[in-house]
């Protein structure tokens, strides 16, 4: 009864491209999305560490809910301080960013809505329009006139989904073009902040000074913060709706207090160390002034390498691991056949040395 399963691995293995666990690697890291090293940084850890010495009860769980047993003050005064921080009227905090992306786009569209989709946003967006009664339509990758031409068309209330740096290709959404595009037509966007997020100071929205134009603004904290889970920016409006419909919200126990404390340790200590945002920057110019071809933006930390030939993919990531050199390869169906490609991580603490190494390794495969 369960053999079609079994023959689904077995197709996946068959192909290379069968995902198991496997332990953390030994080498450098060029795959992690810790662009700020703060995962690993111990005056970072020794703060969270005193954090714990002086309030140990932080540690336990949560016992329900945030509308049961499980809120707490500590919680809600940092959720006032997210969404000071980033100038809205609120935040409400998730677990994870797949979390905040499910309660989203499953609880805001009605079935009479369209939620338009850049062709590229995370499968998050994908899974909870599959939870919402709304029609879901894509547009061409970081296109405002494929988008336009959606929305043209549409006669019904419209949610706009892109992310502001993209975690596949590294390249940013024409943040402006789009809130045109959205006040043009009168629709809802929405902006995932995850890869951004401490790479671009609070996020390229933020930076550029959007939230008055940007309905919804999605934060995490598990990749440049090195901390985990994840805050929806809006107004109070939709907070409240989301906390009265949003089923991953409502049916979830909340996170311990020590899981906001650390986000708020993790604002403090960016806020102090700007610099190392600065030495992320001076290592992606070391990289793009290699000169090999990448679809990302000059200034992202995540740059990828097209590879559209699956062993030579599989024999270069080889080759950079057994140079010490952990990059992160990206196959079908993950990404469209065709477009496989070398996905690599800059990060703060990466050296020139190591750079350079890599670079003249990937070379060597061009």
């Amino acid at each position: 009864m369960l053999s079609h399963f079994q023959q689904a691995l077995d197709k996946r293995k068959e192909e290379g491209i069968l995902r198991i666990l496997k332990p953390p690697k030994k080498g450098v890291d060029f795959y992690s999305n810790d662009y700020l090293g703060f995962a690993r940084n111990r005056e970072l850890q020794d703060l969270l560490l005193m954090k714990i010495i002086e309030n140990p009860e932080i540690l336990s769980g949560s016992t329900g809910s945030r509308l049961i047993s499980g809120n707490s003050m500590i919680v809600t005064e940092i959720e006032a301080f997210i969404a000071k921080e980033h100038q809205y009227e609120s935040a409400l905090l998730f677990p994870s960013g797949y979390n905040a992306n499910l309660a989203l786009f499953s609880t805001l569209p009605s079935r009479h809505d369209t939620i338009i989709v850049d062709e590229f946003i995370h499968r998050s967006v994908h899974d909870a329009c599959a939870m919402s009664h709304a029609k879901k339509i894509k547009f061409r990758h970081n296109d405002p006139e494929s988008l336009e031409n959606v929305l043209k068309r549409q006669k019904r209330n419209c949610y706009i989904a892109v992310e502001s740096l993209y975690s596949m290709d590294g390249d940013g959404a024409p943040l402006d073009e789009i809130c045109e595009l959205a006040e043009k037509y009168s629709a809802y966007l929405i902006v995932d902040e995850a890869h951004a997020f401490g790479v671009f100071g609070k996020g390229l929205v933020n930076q550029n000074q959007l939230q008055n134009r940007v309905f919804a603004t999605v934060i995490t904290y598990g990749k440049a913060l090195g901390m985990h889970g994840a805050a929806i920016l809006s107004s109070e409006l939709i907070k409240s709706y989301l906390i009265n419909f949003a089923s991953p919200f409502i049916y979830t126990t909340s996170s311990p207090d020590f899981h906001g404390i650390s986000i708020k340790t993790g604002y403090d200590f960016l806020a102090l160390n700007q610099k190392i945002s600065m030495h992320l920057q001076n290592n992606i110019k070391i990289f793009r002034n290699q000169n090999l071809m990448s679809l990302s933006s000059g200034n992202s930390p995540v740059q990828a390498v097209l590879m559209p030939d699956n062993e030579r993919l599989r024999k270069i990531q080889q080759t950079l691991f057994e140079n010490g050199l952990i990059s992160y390869a990206v196959y079908s169906p993950t990404v469209k056949k065709g477009t496989e490609r070398l996905r690599i991580c800059l990060h703060s603490f990466n050296t020139e040395e190591e750079i350079t190494k890599l670079t003249d390794t990937i070379k060597e495969f061009i």
